[in-house]
């Protein structure tokens, strides 16, 4: 029955349109992070970036280097919106991208992981086999149908990011509307809409639909009842986040997910009235069934996996960050810190105290003092600098204190740890976190 569900073919129009949605939006991002400043902002101008732990080898080009970085994945955007050597430009894209979402965590964005994910299925997908200038070059290529697990595994990727997203909500800072205070009241400057995200009837609606948007909108879209009514939901709930939060391209590559729900004939319908309707043909089983299973399982079991880690890390993941990434928490918390960085050396006892102005961008500065890793990777930013000039230090965060949506600051990372010889422990609790709140009364 599972071969039946996954390995019958369909009408492909759905993959198609997608493909052409997705080169053309992800173009629209690259080179948009050139034209807004983003790239220079991020990448260009900071002496360094935080990069994710383990990934210090990949570093921003010099000069110009990451405007040409952006500008050919813009290009290699629209190779794959023509279907033009296709499998070469979603790869090359892939790698690149990955790229980026590796070397920088300041600008951090669950959305840039979708988009790493989204990219990676796409490299195994036959996108290019209809209305693509592969296809007019090597009319081989030609094909009207697809296996229906293309749509099944876009549609069960959904499913996890929003079920998860979802779940994270539902915790006392989501519901007593402290987070959501937060968020907006940075939008009170906003023409027209600024008051009107202030009041607390608009609170209470966003912490509602956010929650029920995100746990019931794939099946309602999958149900055919209540599709039309999800789809104009969809619409009204992206379009809302790309006015007040402005997350770039994504509220639109999420509306462009939903051709994987309408049926493949109403999408060819719509978009490819030439197009010959497809002949529904006995189910063949491919060659590589058996390892298609094998590598879906493993892929999925990550995907269900990952987001679920912190609850086997010890304390809160909302005080310690540790899990937080990789796991579609969104829009959870805001963080902010204070700390000082001591360096000591360790020869003549001369103590430094650290002005990160003299290291940091702006952007960075307000990011390093309420996250861990980044506190841990400055302090190791500053061990290699040292140690280049031939001196041995000791570095120590001293009055470090984290607030989080708002509350009291609270101790956060323990004056006494060496952090230029502390190591980073990837997949449990760093010890030099200082204990939750929580957890201090609930030891």
């Amino acid at each position: 029955m599972l071969n039946r569900f996954l390995f019958s073919k369909i009408d492909n129009s759905q993959l198609i349109i997608f493909r052409i949605f997705f080169g053309i939006l992800v173009s629209l991002e690259c080179y948009g992070a050139i034209l807004t400043g983003w790239v220079r902002r991020t990448l260009v101008e900071p002496k360094f970036t935080f990069n994710f732990i383990g990934f210090d080898w990949l570093q921003p080009l010099p000069g110009f280097g990451m405007y040409y970085y952006f500008f050919v994945m813009g290009t290699l955007g629209l190779l794959i919106a023509l279907g033009y050597k296709y499998r070469f430009a979603i790869i090359s894209f892939t790698l690149m991208w990955t790229g980026v979402y590796l070397m920088q965590k300041t600008s951090y964005n669950n959305h840039y992981y979708l988009l790493v994910l989204i990219s990676l299925i796409m490299c195994f997908l036959p996108a290019q086999r209809s209305h693509s200038l592969d296809v007019k070059s090597n009319p081989s290529l030609k094909s009207d149908n697809m296996f229906a697990y293309v749509k099944w595994i876009i549609i069960f990727q959904l499913l996890i990011v929003y079920t998860y997203a979802s779940i994270a909500k539902l915790y006392g800072d989501w519901f007593d509307l402290g987070i959501i205070r937060i968020l907006m009241l940075s939008k009170a400057g906003y023409p027209i809409i600024g008051d009107l995200l202030q009041e607390p009837f608009i609170h209470k609606i966003i912490s509602i639909s956010g929650i029920l948007f995100d746990l019931l909108i794939v099946p309602a879209l999958l149900w055919k009842p209540t599709r039309k009514i999800a789809f104009f939901a969809s619409i009204f709930f992206h379009l809302f986040n790309s006015i007040v939060f402005q997350i770039g391209i994504f509220p639109y590559l999420s509306l462009a997910f939903t051709v994987f729900f309408f049926e493949p004939e109403t999408i060819r319908n719509i978009f490819f009235k030439k197009k010959k309707p497809f002949v529904l043909q006995k189910v063949e089983l491919p060659s590589y069934k058996n390892l298609f299973y094998v590598l879906g399982g493993i892929y999925f079991l990550i995907q269900l996996s990952l987001p679920i880690r912190h609850h086997f890390i010890k304390d809160d993941v909302l005080w310690t960050e540790e899990g937080h990434r990789l796991s579609w928490r969104m829009m959870l918390r805001s963080r902010t810190g204070k700390l000082k960085f001591q360096v000591v050396n360790t020869e003549n006892g001369e103590t430094t105290t650290i002005k990160t102005e003299d290291y940091l961008s702006g952007k960075q500065r307000r990011r390093i003092a309420g996250y861990p890793d980044f506190i841990w990777q400055f302090a190791q930013r500053l061990k290699k600098e040292y140690a280049e000039k031939g001196e041995h230090i000791e570095v120590y965060a001293l009055n470090s204190k984290v607030s989080i949506n708002g509350k009291p600051y609270r101790p956060f990372i323990n004056p006494k740890v060496d952090l230029a010889s502390a190591k980073w422990n990837y997949f449990w609790h760093n010890e030099w976190i200082f204990p939750s709140p929580t957890e201090e009364k609930n030891p």
